[in-house]
């Protein structure tokens, strides 16, 4: 039996020009991750969301071209401010639907910068495949991108 991930795994790293306590918050609450969240050209709309371990977090991305894309995310671990779990499905699933995919990001100090690494496990090399070619990878870097124009924006008012 083959225990080895890595072949379902998409991996983002970035590194910020912000404290890792200010990183970490822009994940914790609506009406911050609802202003960077998404590849470029998206907006969020957040249905519900409750920032604790199994809580949920229910939105819509909207595409540039009008296309809805909505989303279902459950805490499955937060440790603030160094690490957030998630299970991550593509719409409201039904009771016992699994997730298309389960997040690790990992926030790592850097005094006054922050290394996010960021992990999306898939349950198969087919389903992981799938995501890449539907662009999570270039998607991931774009939202991340949007986060750092969020972060600096939030450290230019303080």
């Amino acid at each position: 039996m083959n225990t080895n991930t890595e072949d379902r795994k998409i991996r983002l790293t970035r590194e910020f020009d912000a404290p890792r306590e200010l990183v970490f918050d822009a994940f914790t609450a609506p009406e911050k991750i609802g202003q960077w969240w998404g590849p470029e050209g998206f907006t969020t709309t957040t249905r519900e969301m409750n920032f604790k371990v199994g809580g949920d977090w229910i939105f819509t991305m909207h595409g540039p071209d009008g296309t809805d894309y909505p989303n279902h995310i459950v805490y499955t671990e937060i440790i603030e401010p160094e690490r957030i779990i998630y299970d991550h499905y593509g719409h409201e699933d039904e009771e016992g639907d699994p997730p298309h995919f389960k997040t690790t990001i990992v926030f790592e100090d850097l005094g006054e910068r922050t290394k996010i690494n960021m992990r999306m496990l898939f349950p198969t090399v087919e389903k992981r495949e799938e995501a890449a070619e539907f662009g999570a990878v270039e998607g991931g870097k774009q939202t991340l991108g949007r986060l750092a124009q969020y972060l600096e924006k939030k450290i230019r008012k303080s």
